[in-house]
């Protein structure tokens, strides 16, 4: 069985997907994949390069995240235009990871972490979608803590996505992470007993 598992910035999907590892899922992880297509020498990285310009290219050859970061999280247009650059990439190499999962491993969890899996339609691909919820204000509490920025900052990061509210009410199941660890990993263990017989 596969699940595309979600939620927004900071609200804690990387702490449930090491839980479902933990348990014996077997993990896709979007947000690698992602840096992956980032990496020197990656045509996507010279497609972000040619549309955005050089100079969100380091001198040794690597992506200058706040750079490109400052670019897309003010301007929706020039966050689309990436997203249609990176997307195709990211969406075949998913795919490609979760056929060799199935297929070497037919018996065991592939949960997924997409956190734009509604943003980019890609729910269609999971016999189930979980949302991992915290609320915004809390998702605003915990960005500016975890990456030592101004509300202000975070605000723009959190409108760039759908609102988490709205994911939570589309989720096949929700997994709140706005309690204590304990809470959460009970949660986590009734889901995976929901979910693999």
């Amino acid at each position: 069985m596969n699940i595309g598992l979600t939620g927004g910035i900071a609200t804690g999907k990387s702490t449930v997907s090491s839980m479902l590892i933990r348990k014996g899922a077997l993990l896709v992880d979007a947000d690698i994949i992602a840096r992956e297509v980032m990496l020197p020498g990656h045509p996507v990285l010279a497609a972000v390069a040619a549309h955005f310009g050089q100079d969100i290219i380091q001198a040794d050859g690597q992506l200058d995240r706040k750079k490109l970061g400052e670019v897309i999280f003010n301007d929706p247009e020039e966050r689309l235009a990436l997203n249609g650059i990176t997307h195709p990439a990211i969406r075949q190499e998913i795919r490609r990871q979760m056929a060799e999962y199935e297929a070497a491993y037919p018996d065991r969890l592939v949960v997924v972490d997409i956190p734009l899996l509604y943003e980019s339609e890609l729910q269609t691909l999971f016999e189930k979608v979980v949302a991992v919820y915290v609320p915004r204000e809390k998702q605003i509490e915990r960005l500016m803590e975890r990456d030592k920025i101004t509300e202000e900052q975070a605000l723009a990061r959190l409108n760039s996505q759908m609102d988490i509210e709205q994911k939570k009410s589309m989720a096949d199941e929700v997994i709140d992470n706005s309690g204590t660890m304990e809470e959460t990993s009970e949660q986590v263990d009734k889901l995976w007993s929901r979910l693999v017989p």
